[in-house]
């Protein structure tokens, strides 16, 4: 306990000494007591000066990566979360760098050694000094023996005890969250505790590289058959918590215009390729990268975009799928009766609604796009007020859709920088076609019926058994023995019950302190 309390007064020391609560007040305004309290604890140390002339977006970025790794990660999520934090906030988070000092190359030697072993070690011919360096992890290049020719592969090496730092100072950050909604009641709407445990649990599973060479893996498979994209192999015996080895790319980074050209590459047609390379990965396989960000993205010479950096993916299931494939077409066909019917079949709003209301409401979004010009025109602005829209007629967005709409402004972003004049409805169109073409095509439709055929045949002779758990189910309900709201959210309801525990053996440890010294006094 004392450490945890160490640490919140640490954390409370970084926040009041870098700024960056005064930055936010300019942003949006801070409670009077919350400033106060930071400040008594920039007493006696200098409070960062940033240049007047940036924005108060710019001097927020500034603080965080002042801050160190935990703070750069925290920005680089809320940036994810205009639902939590705002637009403006979230727009001045995207342009937050996560670049960090690189760790010594003999100590990423011995952290290599010890996760693979002297067997697979010694294949290791060469390691270069890093080539990048972030929050969590760093770069180098090696050339290994991989059955009996030597290749020329990337390692991914996390930087020493990085988990233990971001644990400990995002549960200090978890408990002033926790602080701050019980002091200051308003606060409660921004669910500031959820979001600490969401980024815990969010960059515990980013510290294991097998996850990320997972998500490669299988985003490699995916697009394996697909024109314009290469994601570059995993090598599994080179691969472990805490390295992650993959094939060197080799190629130019695709904000470079000028050197792509050079490779006789034409921009307009790499534009459309990344476009529709997203929308297949979202729409056709409900898996997609979702930091698809100019640093993030590669040309090679046959102009394939080469991937890196698989660390955040997002997940659309069948039902978001088929929801934005259909809304994002019927916007191109203008048809919004069809946009609201599919809200109504997905249950994304509730059936006492208005169907009329929600049509003209859809207009108000379609119609204006059609009047502008064709740089003007965006899929991720659709979405985004899309979702504000329905948010009216109480459709709750999920957090998925949200990170999908923020890749699609990134994606955009990054082709029209590339093309200014790539047509969105005219790129997008084919891949929405083909996609329906094969949802709703008599191959589906049989492929299905035997799928749930198949389905009810194996769960047949479970059928007696079924009906009496389910009979004795709704026998407890009746009784009043289960209750069915207990079930769910468990991991989180845990985390405040520690959360309050904590509080209170601070409490008692105070009291203790103020009796004691009633007693020597």
């Amino acid at each position: 306990m004392i450490k945890k309390v160490f640490n919140l007064l640490k954390i409370l020391r970084k926040l009041s000494v870098s700024g960056s609560i005064d930055t936010i007040d300019n942003i949006k305004p801070v409670p009077s007591f919350l400033k106060f309290i930071i400040y008594l604890f920039s007493i006696g140390s200098a409070k960062k000066i940033y240049n007047q002339s940036k924005s108060s977006g710019e001097k927020l970025c500034d603080s965080l990566e002042s801050m160190g790794p935990t703070f750069i990660k925290l920005g680089q999520f809320l940036a994810t979360r205009p639902d939590i934090i705002g637009e403006e906030i979230a727009k001045s988070l995207e342009k937050l760098q996560d670049k960090l000092p690189a760790f010594n190359t003999t100590e990423s030697k011995r952290i290599i050694k010890n996760e693979i072993g002297e067997k697979f070690y010694s294949k290791i011919k060469t390691i270069s000094e890093p080539i990048a360096a972030a929050s969590i992890a760093q770069v180098h290049f090696a050339k290994i023996d991989i059955d009996g020719s030597e290749k020329d592969l990337a390692i991914k090496i996390l930087r020493p005890d990085i988990q233990k730092i971001f644990n400990e100072e995002l549960d200090a950050l978890n408990f002033l969250a926790y602080l701050v909604e019980n002091i200051f009641r308003k606060t409660k709407r921004l669910r500031l505790v959820e979001v600490i445990f969401l980024l815990k649990q969010i960059t515990n599973m980013e510290m294991d590289l097998r996850f990320e060479a997972a998500a490669a893996s299988e985003l490699r498979e995916n697009t394996l058959n697909d024109r314009g994209i290469k994601v570059p192999k995993i090598y599994w015996n080179f691969t472990s918590k805490k390295i992650l080895t993959l094939d060197r790319i080799e190629g130019v980074s695709i904000r470079d215009n000028l050197k792509i050209q050079s490779l006789n590459i034409d921009l307009k047609k790499l534009s459309t390729n990344l476009i529709q390379i997203f929308l297949k990965q979202a729409v056709r396989d409900g898996f997609f990268h979702a930091d698809m960000h100019q640093g993030n993205l590669f040309v090679d010479k046959d102009g394939n975009i080469v991937p890196v950096d698989f660390g955040i993916m997002g997940r659309l299931d069948k039902n978001n799928r088929k929801y934005l494939a259909e809304i994002l077409f019927g916007f191109i066909n203008r048809d919004y009766d069809k946009v609201a019917e599919m809200h109504f079949l997905a249950g994304l709003v509730p059936a006492e609604t208005s169907k009329d209301e929600l049509t003209q409401a859809l207009r108000s979004i379609g119609e204006p796009i059609f009047g502008q010009s064709i740089k003007d025109i965006s899929g991720a602005n659709l979405l985004g007020q899309l979702f504000e829209i329905t948010e009216k007629f109480n459709m709750h967005t999920q957090t998925q859709l949200l990170l999908l709409q923020k890749t699609m402004v990134v994606v955009e972003g990054v082709a029209r920088k590339m093309n200014p004049e790539t047509n969105i409805w005219e790129v997008s169109r084919p891949v929405l076609e083909n996609w329906m073409k094969s949802v709703k095509g008599p191959k589906s439709t049989i492929n299905r019926t035997i799928e749930i055929s198949k389905d009810i045949l194996q769960k047949i002779p479970d059928l007696p058994k079924v009906m009496d758990n389910a009979s004795t189910t709704l026998q407890m309900i009746a009784e009043g023995k289960l209750n069915l709201n207990s079930i769910s959210g468990k991991n989180f309801e845990f985390e405040e019950l520690r959360l309050k525990n904590l509080r209170n053996n601070i409490v008692i440890a105070i009291l203790g302190v103020v009796i004691g010294l009633f007693i020597v006094f």
